[in-house]
């Protein structure tokens, strides 16, 4: 496929949920927010989610992310790539679709790597939108954004293994239909550092696990939770363990690849949303005389929030073509790219936009700060910047002293 070209397909999928955000999405929003304020449980599920569900199954714009046509759309990551950064315009449209996180990956996990138990029991609940899911690898005594660091322990016993440990940013867990775990941990320390960790699928209402409390982050309580979790002689059966003991690093690096460019498409979506708030209310607002719109560093902010989208939309294009023909090994350093660069060009955006609001730019009468806060938590999930740098570096390095070793030489030539 040329990269620049979608099939009539997807292309069809792209009007479609263009119509299905203006008809439905969109006027959700104030919806949604009222209903959350009249629960007055910040992780309340309210029927305005069941609505837009509803209509999206009714239109065909159910598990679109999905690679498999027997479950989802059947589109490749370049294909998906718009409709991911269509629906990252708005908070409510990603799990309206049953594209959100991190149900997305804890599906593809369970698609490459459950048994025939966990994809009847888990898998099409999941896939059918009746339940969600956690993704539990995060933990709060460890530097995690190595994966080898963690510390919760799985030990082996008889035909269960014993898991004790404490667990934190365990998204969608307060979340009332989440139902499922996928958990890792260290089952052999004495083992090769790769090969020390494993994944288990755990229900979350196992004896011995306690939710403790949710993250807000920035302040906003997010519906779904950022659970802290304590794990105390959960007992889970020798079944329940994905693809095999000593497996569990090599089914992240297969998880988070594309987790990471899905957000980026999301992050893309949120960026043309601010940079179209940002050009209205330049418009709308009058200072000294003349719409904000006519200052030319108004004008300096606009012009490079396009471009800025645009080269990231591309790098991210890139990154997916590059999935779909080479596949995610061989596209690492791409996918690390977009994770460090689409949540920095979407957060300048975001935060010119609020500066163009003003006062108002700062509240919850608009999306621009809970959008901030959701960006600027971004470049730590699935990775910091700093993690993803280092990849690049050490691949570009990798490159160069390669080729350099090649010629003889010690040093570039003069």
């Amino acid at each position: 496929m040329d990269l620049f070209t979608r099939s009539e397909r997807a292309r069809r999928y792209q009007r479609d949920l263009l119509d299905f955000m203006d008809e439905c999405v969109y006027p959700a929003e104030a919806v949604y927010a009222r209903q959350m304020a009249e629960s007055g449980n910040p992780h309340h599920h309210p029927q305005i989610l069941e609505d837009l569900q509803a209509q999206a199954r009714d239109r065909g714009l159910w598990n679109l992310f999905h690679p498999d046509p027997q479950w989802g759309a059947g589109l490749s990551n370049l294909e998906y790539a718009p409709l991911a950064e269509t629906m990252g315009r708005s908070h409510l449209a990603p799990e309206a679709c049953n594209c959100s996180a991190p149900d997305t990956g804890n599906i593809e996990v369970l698609t490459l790597f459950g048994s025939q138990e966990h994809k009847q029991r888990w898998l099409e609940p999941l896939l059918a939108g009746t339940i969600r899911s956690t993704f539990a690898m995060t933990e709060p005594a460890v530097a995690s954004s190595d994966a080898t660091n963690i510390e919760m322990r799985m030990v082996r016993d008889g035909d269960h293994y014993v898991l004790n440990g404490r667990k934190w940013f365990a998204s969608n867990a307060l979340h009332p239909n989440c139902t499922v775990l996928i958990v890792m941990g260290k089952t052999d320390p004495n083992a090769p550092k790769h090969r020390q960790q494993s994944m288990m699928v755990v229900p979350i209402d196992a004896p011995g696990i306690t939710v403790i409390r949710n993250l807000p982050v920035f302040g906003y309580a997010d519906r779904e939770g950022h659970a802290e979790i304590d794990f105390t002689d959960v007992h889970v059966p020798v079944s329940d363990v994905l693809k095999g003991e000593g497996e569990g690093f090599a089914i992240s690096q297969a998880r988070l690849g594309p987790g990471r460019i899905h957000h980026c498409m999301r992050a893309v979506g949120a960026a043309e949303r601010a940079l179209e708030l940002m050009c209205l209310r330049a418009d709308e607002r009058i200072t000294f005389g003349q719409p904000l719109s006519e200052r030319a560093n108004i004008q300096d902010w606009i012009a490079e929030a396009r471009i800025a989208i645009e080269q990231t939309r591309l790098l991210t294009l890139k990154a997916a073509w590059m999935m779909d023909t080479v596949g995610n090994k061989a596209a690492r350093t791409e996918i690390a790219a977009i994770k460090v660069a689409a949540p920095a060009m979407a957060l300048q955006i975001v935060d010119r936009a609020i500066q163009v609001f003003g006062g108002a730019g700062v509240t919850d009468d608009f999306p621009l700060a809970m959008m901030y806060a959701h960006l600027r938590t971004l470049r730590l999930a699935d990775g910091p910047d700093e993690v993803h740098k280092r990849t690049i570096a050490s691949t570009e390095l990798g490159r160069v002293r390669a080729r350099a070793a090649e010629r003889g030489q010690q040093s570039p030539r003069v």
